[in-house]
């Protein structure tokens, strides 16, 4: 998945598009009652947002009413906009127009569950994923069939050899293979094409969990034809600069057509009696009741944007300041990379890297670079625990006494890593504001006294309450006076 568009005006849309980043010019509280700049690297889990992106959505809200089957004129745009936007979607993946649609969703996690309840599983038969998996894309398939898990290497890459070896253990009785495009925790790309292409010949149908891929790589999905295509695929809008709720699922029309909806309602029936009903077409059948249009507006001048931005411009960018924030860490004593750690290996990985500070708690430096820095990271698990486990090296006997503590309210002990992720927008200030924090913590020149609440395992300043959240936002809206 190699970039396929140059753009030569690329990375100056790029350093531009910095200053149109909505909330860039945010100063947050911290506990020296300072006022800082805030640092977003917390983008594998959400992005925000551009000002082209939101002016685009309230140029759209003016003409905003309910689609498909209204006569009035901006219920006909809304409905024309909303389908151009399936074809945005659908061309962005490169989805073969004659056997995949797009499905609307929430998000990929939704778009898993959808595709897990709608498949038609054969019995005796098994869904083949990874231990590197986000749990959207291994609880799903849990609920309908059994699981079978590659394993990982020991610096938390796919093992290729037990691919090969899992594939020609359950040939013949592999329904799907589900595999991450790139894990949210390690930032390791898997090579979707060839997986793809060895569970073909296995007879299994692909479905890749495009999250963390989409806003960073190209995607190709192939045609039908094509041994390396991928059959179904998951992508999420809030992590491609437009959190306004949307998601897609591009699903094969084959396997679904002759299968009950997952849901049912309004706008996804030809004709309903007090007797039956009977069923639109894909991808309608599965998009019952009002969308989310306004949504899926967003996703589709998000994509826009990239697209107009140009992947050679943006993985080049991406690849640089991942490789000067492995540089950096590096740099920093007791800091622990899991993952690739190499900076001349950053063609094989996101920007998205998970450490450790010597013996610190993970929460604990992620709330000193909150409260301290107005630097946002996430810690914890990154909804990946079997993966997790595996990078730390946690032993099963006191993996199972952490779970139990945690079943009792008690994540005192959770393992985990802080986890600092990038997006088109940051730059080397952001880094070097993360890095500079990270080295006073390592020397323990934090300011504050910090306290773990043990049900949720967070810290909290004492004696502080420097996030006082009523004073910056409320949810009443203006209105007239």
């Amino acid at each position: 998945m190699q970039p396929t568009n140059p753009n030569p005006d690329g990375m100056s849309l790029l350093k531009k598009l910095r200053d149109e980043l909505v909330g860039l010019d945010i100063e947050v509280p911290t506990l020296s009652g300072e006022r800082r700049r805030y640092v977003s690297l917390d983008n594998a889990a959400s992005t925000p947002t551009f000002r082209p992106i939101m002016e685009k959505v309230n140029e759209f809200l003016g003409y905003y009413a309910n689609v498909h089957r209204g006569t009035g004129f901006k219920s006909q745009l809304s409905s024309w906009a909303y389908d151009e936007a399936r074809e945005v979607v659908a061309r962005f993946v490169k989805a073969d127009p004659a056997h995949q649609t797009v499905i609307f969703t929430r998000n990929t996690t939704e778009s898993m569950n959808k595709l897990a309840r709608l498949y038609p599983f054969r019995p005796g038969h098994v869904v083949l994923t990874t231990t590197m998996e986000h749990h959207s894309n291994d609880l799903p398939w849990r609920r309908r069939t059994r699981v079978v898990y590659v394993g990982m290497r020991d610096d938390g890459s796919l093992d290729l050899d037990d691919y090969r070896r899992k594939l020609a253990e359950y040939r013949g009785r592999i329904d799907l293979v589900a595999v991450t495009g790139a894990s949210n925790v390690s930032g390791w790309l898997n090579p979707a094409h060839l997986l793809a292409r060895l569970a073909h010949e296995s007879g299994a149908r692909f479905v890749l969990d495009a999250a963390q891929l989409a806003a960073h790589r190209p995607i190709d999905m192939k045609p039908a034809d094509d041994p390396e295509h991928i059959d179904f695929l998951a992508l999420s809008a809030h992590k491609m600069y437009a959190p306004f709720g949307a998601g897609a699922l591009v699903v094969e029309r084959k396997p679904l057509l002759d299968v009950e909806p997952d849901q049912v309602g309004g706008g996804m029936v030809d004709v309903v009696s007090l007797d039956g009903a009977w069923w639109r077409g894909l991808p309608e059948r599965e998009e019952a009741g009002t969308p989310d249009i306004v949504g899926v507006v967003a996703l589709a001048a998000a994509i826009r944007m990239l697209e107009r931005i140009g992947w050679d411009a943006i993985v080049e960018h991406e690849q640089e300041l991942t490789r000067y924030m492995l540089k950096k860490l590096a740099t920093i004593p007791g800091v622990r990379i899991y993952g690739q750690s190499d900076p001349a290996g950053v063609s094989d990985r996101l920007g998205a890297i998970s450490f450790n500070l010597a013996d610190l708690h993970h929460a604990l430096v992620a709330a000193v670079l909150s409260y301290e820095g107005g630097i946002a990271v996430r810690c914890g698990c990154f909804c990946a625990h079997p993966y997790m486990l595996c990078l730390l090296k946690v032993p099963p006997d006191e993996a199972e006494h952490v779970r139990k503590e945690i079943i009792a309210h008690d994540r005192s002990r959770i393992p985990g890593a802080v986890r600092a992720s990038v997006g088109i927008y940051n730059d080397e200030s952001d880094i070097d504001a993360l890095c500079n924090c990270l080295e006073r913590i390592a020397a323990g020149s934090y300011s504050g006294q910090y306290t773990m609440c043990k049900e949720t395992g967070n810290y909290m300043p004492v004696g502080a309450d420097c996030f006082d959240f009523e004073h910056h936002f409320d949810l009443a809206p203006r209105l007239p006076e």
